[in-house]
């Protein structure tokens, strides 16, 4: 150690050099020597020859600084300057010179009010301040870095900017709420960083950023600087017209898709599409066979592939798998500017036990439950957010303010809703803790649900929060003051279920279940119902939705088409996945593309347009969709044809004429000369039939259907058709010839 440098004690310049002194800030950048009005600089550079400090004004050098030892800890005091001033260092290697703008002359860059908030778990902007931001101090640019880690001895930021090492930016820590943080003029954006934490037992440990909003591929596994440069938006006829549209009254028809497995390129197949490729086929697609949104299934950066992205690490980072952030933005501009809404499947019930991520973050359970009782998941062995403590609660209630303010998501499908509520969720007696009342309910995450549904939808106007809970917990899409959480919508778990298993059952034993397809209508109107055949029901051996159908082929695609045409006459919005549209065969491999080249052959283009000419059916008449919640939208003209095997019923508009009435037929039987009612004095015309030949049905149609003066089903008239095999039969009024009725 030099002699005319006395600028650390013996203790203080071990401690830096090891990377153990946690005050830094207090001790490195500028400060006023003790008892004196003279400025002194310190700084620690590892493999320094030499140190100049320069007034960052003008350039001009103001003082050289001494080297205290050969360890890269340099001091000296700025002449005869007593006015704090912004200043870089003009550093000297052994190859090279290099100008830096040091780190420890900036003050702090949290907001009082902000970190408030964030402990009272209210927060819904935390990643503005937590993560890396861009950020101007003093009028310099730079990053500023921020983690919430209260229980750590000490945490630095490291990085492509310091070679990784520990010791060159440990970060000022503010013991009243437990935040670390450095600004650092010399990030670039790209560049890789972590943080490294030393927990309470002394144990060295890198952690991504939790509020990183992009992440490098695994094994690497870091956070990346983002660009500086923000997206220009072009969707404000789409957002203003979003705000002011009812969407429960509303056509809404979900095509559900894993961006990774959709579609692939390269010669091999094994490329995946990237952003661009999807603005370019997905949504063309998408608008084409006459979708209202899509639903991405998880996007927030997920290490390992076969997770499907339910088991994120990276909630704020969208996956590098198909681009960057700017070009999801891009994408779903795109899609707006197609009239095309896009909703996000988000996962706050759970999440991984990578080391990099929350896990035991600080050395403490911070995200999580200490205890296992509580905070792990026995179905998928992760672990379950602490949603009773603040700053969990604002992490998670900001990430989805997030994805909506950052990238105009229109809404949020919540996985795995009923294992947030139940506290005994797939647990046996003894393995899980009853709540301060003795009961299984989670108040902490109904609370949490509740809290988020409020502040989404007073937020972002028009977007909308869709849950899937597949058990009856009462008031799910009710309105929290009435006692409900809040959500929009929720998909119908238990239609899904009845009617699948219905559609396995060969036709001679389908009369004995009948009621599969109807008891749906018993509780239709208890929530905002979505019907959902999801990316669950066709995968795991479960099979494709057209292998789980009896018989042979035609009477595969023939069963297929009813189900669709029974599933969108229903009351409810829909949701199919991916490649069920035509028919695939296979189920679901999220490692390979949908099997598109079946398209070559008649049956599964005819399923196809089968779809394509529902969705059109469904968007040109509102009698399929404005009274979805409502039982004045719907009528059975006969729920009982077990013996037939027969469903009929009339779907109605709110303030129009518009009806239209459907005739489903679930055996391979034709029924001639079949008496169905009719709401109103006109001829009826069959405006669709999934027995067309064009869609790869026998040709059993109809033309006119006269109404005839023999009231039937409850209706004062009735009119006679042919019910084709398997086949799903609407009927219209024929606005060609209109009668008065009597």
């Amino acid at each position: 150690m030099t002699t005319n440098a006395p600028y650390f004690n013996h203790g203080t310049d071990i401690a830096i050099l090891n990377g153990d002194y946690t005050d830094v800030f207090s001790l490195l950048g500028m400060h006023q020597v003790e008892n004196s009005r003279s400025l002194l600089v310190r700084c620690f550079i590892k493999g320094a020859l030499a140190v100049e400090v320069l007034s960052l004004k003008d350039g001009k050098k103001v003082a050289d600084l001494s080297e205290v030892d050969d360890q890269g800890l340099f001091a000296g005091v700025m002449g005869r300057r007593v006015k704090p001033f912004l200043y870089s260092l003009k550093v000297t290697y052994p190859m090279s010179v290099e100008t830096i703008i040091d780190p420890y002359q900036f003050g702090s860059l949290i907001d009082d009010n902000d970190v408030y908030l964030f402990a009272e778990g209210k927060q819904q902007s935390a990643y503005q301040f937590l993560g890396a931001n861009w950020k101007e101090s003093q009028g310099v640019d730079g990053v500023h870095f921020c983690v919430w880690a209260p229980n750590a001895q000490r945490v630095s930021l490291v990085g492509d900017f310091n070679h990784w090492d520990a010791r060159q930016h440990v970060m000022r820590f503010h013991p009243s709420n437990g935040l670390w943080e450095i600004f650092l003029p010399s990030a670039n954006a790209g560049q890789f960083y972590k943080f490294q934490v030393i927990n309470q037992y002394g144990e060295h440990i890198e952690k991504a950023d939790p509020y990183a909003v992009q992440m490098q591929s695994a094994p690497g596994n870091s956070s990346v600087i983002p660009a500086k440069s923000d997206y220009e938006w072009n969707d404000s006829i789409w957002l203003k017209n979003r705000a002011e549209k009812l969407l429960h009254e509303s056509p809404m028809s979900t095509y559900e898709v894993q961006l990774a497995s959709w579609k692939r390129k390269g010669e091999w197949g094994d490329e995946y599409l990237n952003y661009q490729d999807l603005i370019d086929e997905l949504i063309p697609y998408v608008e084409e066979m006459g979708f209202t949104h899509l639903q991405l299934m998880p996007i927030s950066e997920y290490p390992f592939d076969g997770s499907w992205g339910y088991q994120p690490v990276g909630l704020y980072a969208s996956t590098y798998r198909f681009g960057d952030p700017i070009g999801l933005k891009a994408f779903i501009d795109a899609c707006h500017q197609r009239n095309i809404g896009v909703l996000l499947d988000w996962v706050p019930a759970h999440f991984p036990k990578d080391p990099h991520g929350l896990s035991k973050f600080d050395g403490s359970c911070l995200y999580e439950h200490e205890d296992p009782r509580q905070g792990e998941h026995p179905d998928w062995d992760t672990l379950i957010f602490n949603y009773g403590r603040g700053e969990v609660q604002s992490f998670l209630l900001s990430n989805a303010c997030y994805w909506l303010e950052e990238f105009h998501f229109d809404g949020l499908r919540l996985d795995a809703v009923s294992s947030m509520l139940y506290l005994d969720y797939s647990r046996e007696s003894g393995q899980w803790l009853p709540n301060e009342y003795g009961g299984r309910e989670n108040i902490q995450a109904i609370e949490f649900l509740k809290l988020l549904n409020e502040r989404i939808y007073a937020a972002f106007p028009g977007a909308t929060m869709i849950a899937e809970e597949s058990t009856a917990w009462p008031g799910v899409t009710n309105a929290t003051d009435q006692g409900g959480l809040g959500f929009g919508f929720k998909w119908n778990m238990g239609w899904m279920n009845d009617s699948l298993s219905y559609l396995k059952r060969d036709p001679i034993y389908r009369s004995h279940h009948h009621h599969e397809l109807t008891f749906a209508l018993v509780y239709a109107y208890t929530e905002q119902f979505i019907l959902s055949v999801s990316h669950d029901e066709v995968v795991h051996g479960k099979g494709s939705l057209l292998h789980k159908i009896p018989g042979d082929d035609w009477q595969k695609f023939a069963t297929l088409r009813a189900y669709f045409g029974l599933m969108w006459g229903q009351p409810g919005k829909k949701l199919i996945f991916m490649g069920s549209e035509f028919a695939q065969r296979d189920e679901w491999n999220h490692n390979q593309s949908l099997d598109w080249h079946l398209l070559q052959y008649a049956p599964h283009q005819g399923m196809q347009d089968w779809v394509r000419d529902l969705n059109n059916l469904y968007l040109q008449h509102p009698c399929m969709y404005e009274l979805d919640h409502q039982t004045s939208g719907f009528q059975w003209l006969d729920c009982d044809n077990n013996q037939d095997s027969i469903f009929s019923f009339v779907r109605y508009a709110k303030t129009s004429s518009d009806h239209l009435i459907f005739i489903v037929n679930m055996t391979p039987q034709v029924h001639q000369d079949f008496r169905v009612g009719l709401p109103s004095a006109n001829e009826y015309i069959e405006v669709l039939n999934s027995d067309t030949q064009c869609y790869g049905g026998s040709d059993v149609v109809n033309s006119i259907v006269h109404y005839q003066d023999e009231p039937w089903q409850g209706m004062k008239g009735s009119g006679l058709i042919t019910v084709p095999p398997l086949g799903c039969v609407v009927l219209a009024v024929n606005e060609d010839i209109e009668f008065e009725e009597d």
